[in-house]
């Protein structure tokens, strides 16, 4: 199983989440709320209004899912950061229902 960590603006956000459980590249995407960001774009220093997405997935179906993510986001370069929790981290029964909501 991996979490997959990306941020996108509030106005997009939701819309990006069901796109992915739609797809099936993710079973379940939290929006995680008050995240702001602060970064340097193009010279610029950028403030932004942001939610978390806090996406799980099956590791085979990473390289869907970050395409997917691309398609959709509005961002040029959108924050994409995969995590892999260590055998015995996640709940056995929960890494089995999403391996079957991203079959």
């Amino acid at each position: 199983m991996r979490l997959v960590l990306c941020t996108a603006p509030v106005t997009a956000a939701e819309a990006i989440a069901r796109a992915l459980v739609e797809e099936r590249v993710a079973a379940c995407v939290n929006l995680v709320p008050g995240v702001v960001s602060i970064y340097r774009w193009k010279g610029e220093i950028c403030r932004d209004d942001e939610l978390l997405l806090v996406i799980k997935t099956r590791d085979d179906k990473l390289p869907a899912l970050r395409e997917a993510i691309r398609r959709v986001h509005p961002y040029e370069v959108p924050e994409i950061v995969a995590l892999a929790p260590q055998a015995g981290e996640v709940n056995e029964e929960y890494a089995r229902w999403v391996d079957e909501e991203t079959a």
